[in-house]
């Protein structure tokens, strides 16, 4: 592929594999230990990911566990999943801290498929400035020593990328819309 369009390609693969992280820390209606995956807690004074001071498993379809490699954090665990945007209330036995998600009404389930359409659209806005940015730097090359036909040719492959990764950001959003909306 031609080094002119690969690197735009490649700021369009980022796009999505953002996107794909993002639609993962969503909650939907099982338990999926992504949605842990921006908590930070503080251990020994630095902020650290939780997944490097605990061991999260899923035991049940709707709970999460997690089970610190030192009792001394359950607090702080505690306390980063309540200041989080989660909206779960963690339980802890002293050992382990468990998280029970509750069934998602009706009207939080649609609540979340509008934020996935509206992170979707961001992601496809994304996409399309990427283009915007390539288009722009051919056009550039066509002053330069490109011919016209060259300059339409990359023009021409850089929208069939565009028109890829848009039909691949609307498949990520469809299918977690279907994810939250099952039952």
């Amino acid at each position: 592929m031609d080094e002119r369009i690969q690197k735009y390609e490649d700021k369009m693969k980022k796009t999505l594999a953002s996107l794909d992280s993002e639609l993962a820390t969503i909650r939907a209606g099982r338990a999926n230990p992504h949605i842990l995956d921006k908590l930070t807690v503080d251990y020994y004074g630095a902020p650290t990911p939780l997944q490097q001071v605990a061991n999260i498993t899923v035991p049940e379809a709707r709970m999460i566990q997690i089970q610190p490699w030192e009792s001394s954090l359950i607090k702080g665990i505690e306390k980063a999943i309540l200041v989080s945007d989660l909206g779960l209330n963690p339980s802890n036995d002293g050992k382990v801290i468990r998280l029970v998600f509750p069934e998602l009404t009706e009207e939080r389930r649609k609540e979340l498929v509008k934020d996935v359409k509206k992170k979707g659209e961001a992601a496809k806005v994304a996409v399309r400035n990427i283009r915007r940015d390539a288009n722009d730097a051919f056009k550039k090359l066509a002053k330069q020593d490109v011919s016209e036909d060259e300059v339409k040719e990359l023009e021409d492959k850089i929208q069939k990328s565009t028109d890829k990764y848009i039909k691949e950001v609307d498949a990520a959003v469809d299918a977690k819309s279907k994810e939250i909306m099952t039952v």
